[in-house]
């Protein structure tokens, strides 16, 4: 009796010791989206997808390298200066960083006709690179929902409001052949919300609000002209 008593105690502490752990991992990834298993979300490229509220400060070395502060290193006396890199033709990372659009603010509930402040945001985030980096060829625009819906219905929500991004950023003068759009639907959910009671519905307040990081619209580069360095 006494050996079962101390298995099951030894069972509760690793058992708390673990979701601690989980949760200390999690806030180390504040900033970044992550998926249900607390995995972080990444690119063709291997970059983190930042969420809208992310700051220089919330940079961590798995995603942001450069804007980490390395520990110094004093090179020994008789340390010989290190080679010069060999020049690498291509890019090594995207010219720019995954951007996450919530759909809320480009899109009214359900919908998807970009309203005003929308658009502002598109000319803002998006636009202003597509001129400024010339060397971009072709960038990705996806929609994702949330799962408050059928799954044929979400898919095709997903692919009008990327269809409709795509629209306006060639009507502001981004070359149509520049950008490719996806529909991922529900599939690639980045909030669980199991602990939400109530019917999955629109008319559920709190699930809404709870799935709103799922509602997003993705850009991110997908083909980028190869520079000699």
């Amino acid at each position: 009796m006494k050996t079962s008593r101390l298995i099951i105690n030894l069972l509760a502490i690793a058992s708390l010791t673990s979701a601690g752990f989980a949760s200390a991992h999690e806030v180390a990834k504040a900033g970044y989206l992550i998926d249900t298993r607390g995995n972080l979300v990444k690119n063709n490229y291997g970059q983190c997808w930042r969420t809208g509220y992310w700051t220089p400060a919330m940079a961590i070395a798995e995603c942001d390298p450069d804007l980490v502060k390395k520990p110094e290193q004093k090179m020994a006396a008789a340390e010989a200066p290190a080679a010069a890199p060999v020049p690498v033709a291509g890019p090594e990372r995207a010219v720019f960083s995954p951007i996450t659009l919530q759909a809320e603010t480009l899109f009214d509930f359900d919908k998807s006709v970009i309203h005003a402040s929308g658009k502002k945001q598109l000319d803002d985030q998006i636009v202003g690179k597509m001129k400024e980096y010339p060397q971009v060829e072709v960038i990705l625009v996806t929609g994702h929902t949330d799962r408050i819906g059928t799954d044929a219905y979400n898919q095709k929500l997903s692919q009008r409001r990327a269809d409709a991004v795509k629209d306006y950023l060639v009507s502001q003068g981004v070359e149509n052949n520049r950008i490719e759009t996806a529909a991922k639907g529900e599939s690639e959910p980045v909030a669980s919300c199991d602990d939400v009671k109530g019917k999955v519905s629109g008319k559920n307040r709190k699930l809404v609000e709870c799935l709103q990081p799922d509602r997003r619209v993705m850009v991110e580069v997908k083909v980028q002209k190869a520079v000699q360095k």
